[in-house]
């Protein structure tokens, strides 16, 4: 990264590809969205029952370029009119981060202007600015396909994790029980509504919920499920698949709620920021606007559904902080797929 060469930016072109949505952006002073395309691809990984890195990097390359100029055109700007390049370089699928940072790098390049990268992650929980002014200390819950963390923020552009999941994300869960119900990919929007619908009448296990850390695991509940269903299968039972996701719904939800709450005990803060496409669901929400109800100093903000899953304007809005940081690259910019934040201890 290069420091040392300070812009603030007023309009930022931004860039996300990092799994399987293409979208560009342009957000002025980094809380206002001037235009905001995505191109997702949904339909072609249906029929495999998840994303294809491959067919992914294929869809990026054919989309990119389109969404660049719908972007530029949308917003009604110019190259002459953008004042930085923000990308995300990690994490996420290697094939598919390279199409987006190849693109992010040539236009900067061919253009003269900076380049600003950005953490996938800090994009989803700096979308939270296009809600309301961020106010330090906060912590963020990101809950998405491929990540649950707790990230504490002390500052802005400050990011330390204090909780992650030890093995599948909550989002991947979902896409696991879904196949089981015969919910086609993604499945969490289904099972979301389906739950809502049901009751918890199978009590699954909430994983590490008694556990002195803020961790998460949701393997053992995706194996609870799937041993309910085996053996109703084998005995020719028939259950109830809304109870079912409904049960399912209620052990993530309670661990989500629960650790959370439990680290705002231990890290009070003024604001809650809950970010990630799993933070869209209806049942994660309401348990936390209740529990967070309680807790009369900190606030909630919930990314608006339109902006928790993958898009370029919450990297833009991450950029605009990263710019402020004084965070810039090069064209030896590369795709960092394992890229993480520093955990806390590790500062400590």
């Amino acid at each position: 990264m290069k420091r040392g060469f300070f812009v603030q930016p007023h309009i930022i072109m931004s860039f996300e590809s990092s799994c399987d949505e293409t979208s560009v952006a342009i957000i002025e002073d980094g809380e206002k969205i001037l235009s905001n395309v995505v191109a997702t691809q949904i339909n072609s990984h249906k029929r495999f029952g998840g994303v294809v890195p491959e067919v992914a990097s294929r869809h990026h390359i054919e989309q990119i370029t389109i969404c660049v100029e719908d972007a530029m055109k949308q917003a009604d700007v110019s190259y002459d009119d953008i004042d930085a390049i923000a990308v995300t370089y990690g994490p996420g699928l290697v094939g598919a981060l390279l199409i987006g940072v190849t693109a992010a790098k040539t236009i900067a390049w061919a253009h003269n202007i900076p380049l600003i990268p950005v953490n996938h992650i800090a994009g989803h929980i700096l979308a939270s600015r296009f809600v309301t002014k961020i106010n330090y200390p906060a912590l963020a819950l990101v809950v998405s396909g491929g990540h649950t963390e707790l990230v504490l923020m002390k500052e802005e552009g400050d990011f330390k994790i204090i909780g992650e999941t030890r093995d599948d994300a909550a989002g991947e869960a979902y896409d696991k029980v879904g196949r089981v119900l015969g919910i086609n990919y993604p499945a969490g929007p289904k099972v979301d509504a389906m739950a809502a619908e049901g009751k918890d009448t199978f009590n699954f296990p909430r994983a590490m919920e008694k556990e002195d850390n803020f961790d998460f695991s949701f393997s053992g509940l995706k194996s609870a499920f799937l041993n309910t269903t085996h053996h109703a299968d084998q005995i020719h039972e028939e259950l109830d698949k809304n109870d079912l996701a409904a049960s399912f719904q209620s052990a993530v939800v309670d661990v989500l709620v629960d650790k959370t709450t439990r680290a705002l005990q231990e890290y009070p803060v003024s604001q809650l920021i809950l970010a990630g496409g799993v933070a869209a669901n209806k049942g994660l929400r309401s348990a936390l606007e209740e529990a967070i109800d309680k807790i009369d100093t900190t606030e909630l903000i919930k990314v608006p559904n339109k902006l928790c899953g993958d898009n370029a304007a919450m990297i833009g809005a991450a950029g605009y902080v990263m710019a402020k940081k004084n965070v810039f690259a090069g064209v030896d910019l590369n795709a960092d797929p394992s890229l993480e934040f520093d955990l806390l201890e590790d500062e400590e």
